[in-house]
């Protein structure tokens, strides 16, 4: 298996008229890095970044945002010279301060720490690029409420998982629920659709 691999294709344009680009790979993933998600660094003009190769409509390829691409000095259309460096580093994201004791507040840490690298880097790039205070603020709160959904798409997924009610709902919350009997006779309690 081998470790890095570079390659001339064209940045291509996402078609739904959004900043996102890619980058077409022209060569099988799996034969070269043993996956074809495989985790990679990636290396255009200079700049560096890390990011995981996808499928996308049928296409191998790997996400350029708008970022790494005004950072790397290319532009949709330009064929580029790229190197995919197998990246088996550990993928951890450090929550903004702020971020973080809104997550703990909410109780609501473990389920951040189960969102993948790219949420969580999303999410915590978005914050700390907010120049004012009031949209760092509604980028946090927004985070929260997104990291609180997706906790409880997987609680409904996995009966296992608690995930916290905003303090606001606990009451009307408790209020709704309905004791179910299962067939084994154990009651358990169940939320209302939503």
């Amino acid at each position: 298996m081998v470790t890095s691999h570079t390659f001339t294709t064209k940045v291509t344009a996402d078609s739904g008229g959004t900043t996102m680009c890619s980058l077409p790979l022209d060569f099988d993933p799996k034969a070269v890095f043993g996956k074809v998600r495989a985790p990679v660094t990636v290396t255009i003009n200079a700049h560096s970044y890390r990011s995981t190769i996808s499928i996308m409509r049928g296409d191998t390829v790997i996400g350029l945002r708008k970022s790494n691409r005004e950072a790397a000095g290319v532009e949709p259309g330009q064929r580029v010279s790229v190197t995919l460096t197998l990246d088996d580093k550990p993928r951890v994201v450090k929550a903004p301060r702020e971020l973080a004791a809104a997550l703990n507040a909410a109780g609501l840490s473990d389920a951040w720490k189960s969102l993948s690298y790219t949420h969580q880097r999303e999410h915590a790039e978005a914050i700390e690029e907010a120049r004012k205070p009031e949209t760092r603020a509604k980028r946090i709160a927004a985070c929260v409420e997104a990291v609180r959904a997706r906790a409880r798409s997987a609680t409904s997924r996995h009966k296992s998982i608690r995930v916290p009610a905003p303090a606001a709902n606990k009451a009307a919350t408790k209020a709704t629920r309905k004791t179910v009997k299962k067939p084994a006779g154990k009651e358990v309690a169940r939320q209302p659709a939503r």
